[in-house]
């Protein structure tokens, strides 16, 4: 964390920074008086089956502010491409580049885009947002890719993975942060009762960030790469 002040976060919907990461973003704002904004994709709209995406999104982002609120994060973004239908594109590129631009962060973070995971196979639109993040963030620091944009280039230090099945870093986090983590998951109230078998925030959260034994220390782990 040296030298890192500012943090943005890229993902494809509401909920995705909630899985430990939002145990990181709570110790960040907490002890090191880290900036982080959230940038998200897609507002979930297509998030729950027997809701319509008129009726979803808005809920959706509604659950995802308070979800910030409970760990402190106060910039949130949702841009209003299609959930479920993310595309890699230059369109989606730009608009990242251009957060980046604005926001002018040191550090870039998204969720993993392989196509393998630990627990199964990834989604679509996650891996779309991984990979449009990190291309995003090589647009943003070239004067010279979308010359269009009125922001000036900005180049990030670093781009993290959270859970990356090849992390190679491990941020430590304390009880209160783990307790912060598991209250942002449960404001997901509407969107968590409607899937099947998703276990209570209280019990999963502890699994990701301290392993399956839970002997552990809390810690939420990432892939660091330098830009």
């Amino acid at each position: 964390m040296s030298g890192i002040k500012k943090i943005l976060v890229v993902v494809a919907h509401p909920d995705d920074p909630e899985y430990g990461l939002s145990a990181a973003a709570h110790a960040w704002i907490k002890h090191s008086d880290v900036e982080i904004a959230y940038l998200l994709l897609t507002s979930g709209e297509a998030g729950i089956a027997t809701m319509t995406p008129e009726e979803c999104g808005p809920l959706r982002a509604a659950e995802q502010r308070e979800a910030c609120n409970a760990i402190g994060v106060e910039s949130l973004e949702i841009l209003d491409f299609l959930d479920g239908q993310l595309v890699y594109s230059l369109e989606l590129r730009k608009a990242i580049a251009r957060k980046i631009r604005q926001f002018q962060p040191d550090a870039v973070v998204t969720l993993p885009m392989s196509l393998e995971l630990s627990w199964g196979l990834n989604q679509a639109d996650h891996r779309v947002a991984g990979l449009a993040a990190l291309d995003a963030a090589r647009d943003a620091a070239n004067p010279w890719v979308f010359r269009e944009l009125p922001e000036p280039a900005w180049s990030a230090r670093q781009f993290w993975i959270v859970n990356d099945v090849a992390a190679d870093h491990a941020y430590r986090v304390d009880c209160d942060d783990e307790q912060a983590a598991i209250a942002s998951l449960e404001c997901h109230k509407k969107y968590l009762a409607a899937l099947e078998d998703h276990p209570p925030a209280k019990d999963f959260i502890p699994l990701i960030l301290r392993g399956e034994s839970l002997k552990e220390s809390p810690r939420v782990k990432f892939k660091v790469y330098e830009l």
